[in-house]
């Protein structure tokens, strides 16, 4: 069955560390698009800051969670994309944001 475009789900996978001066931005520019059709996945690297602390707020917004050592940003992103069941998938790292309407 071919899907339409306003059918598609978008899997953001976010691989952070220690990112409380950022992860709350980063997330809210993900919930606060106008397309809903969506999943965030969050990898996090075994933040020892407040990082998880502030994650709880977005418990219900935040589909996986995994906090975990690793092996750096492309380990994290490759145990995010395991994870994702998007039809179109893409990463956004702690610190960045997404614009209105960005998809």
């Amino acid at each position: 069955m071919k899907k339409n475009n306003q059918n598609l789900k978008v899997s953001i996978i976010c691989p952070i560390f220690n990112a409380d001066n950022y992860i709350c931005h980063t997330i809210n520019s993900i919930i606060n698009q106008t397309y809903q059709n969506f999943e965030i996945i969050i990898i996090d690297g075994g933040s020892s800051d407040s990082t998880l602390s502030l994650l709880e707020g977005y418990k219900n917004n935040i589909k996986s969670l995994i906090s975990e050592p690793d092996n750096g940003m492309y380990d994290a992103l490759v145990k995010g994309f395991k994870l994702a069941t998007g039809d179109i998938m893409c990463y956004l790292n702690a610190g960045d944001f997404l614009y209105p309407h960005a998809f």
